[in-house]
C-alpha cells in the first residue's frame, strides 16, 4: 500500500512516499482504512530521530477511518465501524491502512467530521489530561505558556468551559484567536512577567508549559513546583521540581472529547485539510510553527 514517511532519520529531505505491506491487527489493535490523519509536531520529531525510530517508517500518530480488521480479544468494535484513535508506537497513520490502538480509540459520532475527530487523540487528549492533572476549578487561574499551538487551543476551550481563567503567552498573530476562545493573551519576550502580572494581579494557580527551554525557566517561578507541568521539556521541568503531564490515552477520554465537539463546546480548529499528495507540504507547515490550528491529511472522502 502507499504511505508517507521517512527513509532514514534526519531533515525533511529524508521524507518520501513509500510502498509498504498492509498492516495486520494484533492484540489491542484495529486496522482502519484511513479517511483523515492529523499532522503534529511530534511527527517531524520522529523523523528527526528524537524518539529513536529508525527508517524506513511511516509517519502519523492519529487517524479517523473505517474498521477493516479487529485484533484478537478486542471487543466493542466491528468491521465497518467509523472510529478515530491513536496509532501504536507514534507511527503508521499516513497510509491507506493504519493500525490503531483499540484501547485508545472510540466510535466517531455522526455529528463529528472525520477531519475534526482525527486531531483529538494527540493535542486535545494532552490538553484534557493536563487539566485533569491540575484539578483546576471555577475561579482559578491557569497560565498556558504557548497557548496558540495545537495543545493550547483545545486547552483554552476546555479550561474556560470549566470556569477557569486562562492567561496565555503567544505570538501577537495568535492573540485575536485566543481572545475569541476566552483567554487573556500575553506577548512573549522581554517584560513577559510584568505583562502576566498586569493580566492577573492576584497571581496564577498553575502553569502549563508548551514551549520549554528558557521560556519555561522564565515562568516557572510563578507557582509552587507542584503546580508546574510541561509537555515540551520533560528534563527541564523535572529539574525545576515540576512534572510532565501523565497521559491517560483511553477510549473514555476520546469519547468525552468527541461529545464536546458534538455539542459545540470544543472546536478542534482544523485550519487546513490537504490531500495525501501534499503530505510533504503539510509536514512543512506544521514544522514551520506558523500554523494557527490543526493541519490534516485527507486520504479518503466519507
Amino acid at each position: 500500500m502507499r504511505a508517507y514517511g521517512f527513509t532514514t532519520p534526519g531533515g525533511p529531505e529524508h521524507e518520501a512516499f513509500l510502498e509498504v505491506d498492509e498492516p495486520t491487527a494484533g492484540p489491542d489493535e484495529l486496522v482502519v482504512r484511513v479517511r483523515t490523519a492529523g499532522v503534529n509536531p511530534g511527527d517531524w520529531r520522529v523523523r528527526s530521530g528524537a524518539y529513536g525510530i529508525e527508517g524506513p517508517a511511516v509517519l502519523g500518530r492519529e487517524v479517523a477511518g473505517t474498521v477493516v480488521a479487529v485484533g484478537p480479544g478486542v471487543t466493542g468494535f466491528a468491521l465497518g465501524d467509523e472510529v478515530f484513535g491513536g496509532c501504536p508506537g507514534m507511527v503508521g497513520g499516513f497510509a491507506e491502512l493504519a493500525r490503531v490502538t483499540a484501547s485508545f480509540a472510540t466510535h466517531r459520532p455522526e455529528q463529528v467530521r472525520p477531519e475534526d475527530a482525527c486531531v483529538l487523540p494527540v493535542a486535545a487528549g494532552t490538553a484534557y489530561d493536563a487539566l485533569a492533572a491540575f484539578g483546576l476549578g471555577a475561579g482559578e487561574v491557569l497560565l498556558v505558556n504557548g497557548a496558540g499551538g495545537g495543545v493550547g487551543i483545545p486547552l483554552v476551550q476546555l479550561a474556560v468551559a470549566r470556569g477557569v481563567t486562562v492567561v496565555g503567552t503567544a505570538s501577537p498573530g495568535k492573540h485575536d484567536l485566543l481572545r475569541r476562545l476566552g483567554a487573556v493573551p500575553v506577548a512573549y519576550g522581554d517584560g513577559v512577567l510584568d505583562r502576566i502580572a498586569a493580566a492577573t494581579p492576584a497571581g496564577v494557580d498553575a502553569v502549563l508549559d508548551l514551549v520549554g527551554s528558557d521560556s519555561l525557566r522564565t515562568v516557572a517561578p510563578l507557582v509552587d513546583p507542584a503546580r508546574l507541568r510541561s509537555v515540551a521539556d520533560k528534563p527541564l521541568v523535572a529539574e525545576l521540581g515540576g512534572a510532565d503531564v501523565p497521559r491517560e490515552r483511553s477510549t473514555r477520554v476520546l469519547a468525552v472529547l468527541a461529545s464536546l465537539v458534538a455539542d459545540g463546546t470544543l472546536d478542534p480548529h482544523v485550519v487546513d485539510v490537504r490531500p495525501f499528495a501534499d503530505a510533504a507540504a503539510a509536514m512543512h507547515e506544521v514544522e514551520s510553527g506558523h500554523a494557527v490550528g490543526k493541519v490534516v491529511l485527507g486520504l479518503r472522502s466519507p
